[in-house]
């Protein structure tokens, strides 16, 4: 692979050479201190993150490799008005690799445009999330020795969680996964990926409640309700905490149940769940650490290579206000087909 913007883009058979790769480096990370070494990493996240920012650098510099970058962009250029194309022309210049963390929903997709090196999506918006969803795999992987055949409860906020539509993508890519899709009304899955679960035949039942459907399932992944991502603050009080995992609740659940979280956590799970041997999201960050350093072994060693040319657009086609069309207004008008139907290439809104 040349970019990782969508996990959707990978093939099965990539996947496993990646996981392959991450659990040699969790068996034996003294082998790995010098694969990027020289190596320079560009972290440009415009969002506020812990674990993401955090595990990259610390995967890079456990390659041997080093990091530049902002984790806040009113410390660069951008804040002088400089365009995402040009910010990422500059940067990719300098180092071998970009990862980036935007609220511009398809803006990875866009810097890959322009880049002259690998880019990977940290988080667009309420996109996608892509190297979260290697994180969840590898943990699965890890504690339950394959991913096929499993129930999945997605909970929470699965209108705006990029976590959730990037591993629903990824699961696409194994045999009999049943999910159970436990959100408020309000925050349901987006069209297109119940349009992508059916072309797929990937089985789904979208409910309210989570105790009626915590006993079938072999992963429960919590989300927050995510404040940021609400324009109107009313909607955001009508569904915070509607969702709260306890000790009492998960009673009810299979004794090798795993339960997830992308984190942060605000109210979602409560304190006292921690202790469960069945809480692996703490396990699931560090996890996430190999398996960017899996990532990072790859494309930061691939050459530097010239993006081809890009046609000049004159106005976004897409009429989602957080596409990252609406502000980078020279982007190429790209289309793709989804369900039969035209959905914008960078955020996959339908047209």
């Amino acid at each position: 692979m040349r970019h990782l913007i969508d996990f959707g883009d990978l093939s099965r058979q990539e996947w496993e050479e990646l996981y392959a790769r991450a659990e040699r480096i969790m068996d034996a990370p003294e082998r790995h201190l010098d694969v990027c070494r020289g190596k320079v990493m560009a972290s440009l996240f415009y969002e506020p993150s812990t674990r993401t920012n955090f595990s990259f650098q610390t995967a890079m510099l456990r390659l041997g490799g080093t990091v530049f970058g902002f984790a806040d962009p009113s410390s660069s250029s951008v804040a002088k008005g400089e365009t995402l194309k040009d910010t990422v022309k500059m940067v990719s210049g300098y180092a071998d690799v970009v990862v980036m963390r935007t609220p511009w929903e398809g803006a990875a997709k866009a810097a890959s445009l322009y880049s002259d090196v690998p880019v990977v999506n940290a988080g667009d918006g309420g996109h996608m999330h892509p190297t979260q969803t290697t994180a969840d795999l590898t943990t699965i992987t890890r504690l339950r020795g394959g991913v096929d055949g499993l129930s999945v409860g997605l909970c929470g906020d699965l209108k705006n969680g990029r976590t959730v539509h990037s591993l629903i993508k990824a699961l696409a890519k194994f045999d009999g996964i049943r999910f159970f899709l436990i959100a408020p009304r309000d925050l349901a899955i987006p069209e297109y990926l119940r349009q992508f679960m059916r072309e797929r035949k990937m089985p789904f039942l979208e409910v309210a409640g989570l105790e009626p459907v915590i006993p079938q399932l072999d992963v429960l992944y919590m989300t927050r309700i995510q404040r940021e991502r609400f324009v109107d603050p009313l909607e955001y009080e009508r569904n915070k905490g509607v969702y709260i995992l306890t000790r009492s609740k998960l009673s009810r659940a299979k004794e090798n149940l795993l339960v997830m979280h992308p984190l942060p956590r605000v109210d979602e799970i409560a304190v006292d769940v921690d202790d469960d041997p069945r809480a692996v999201y703490f396990q699931q960050a560090r996890y996430g650490m190999f398996a960017r350093m899996a990532l990072l072994a790859d494309l930061a060693n691939q050459p530097r290579r010239a993006p081809a040319p890009v046609e000049a657009g004159h106005g976004p086609v897409c009429r989602n206000p957080r596409c990252i069309t609406q502000t980078e207004r020279y982007l190429p008008p790209l289309v793709k087909r989804t369900g039969g139907a035209e959905c914008c290439a960078f955020c996959d809104a339908p047209l």
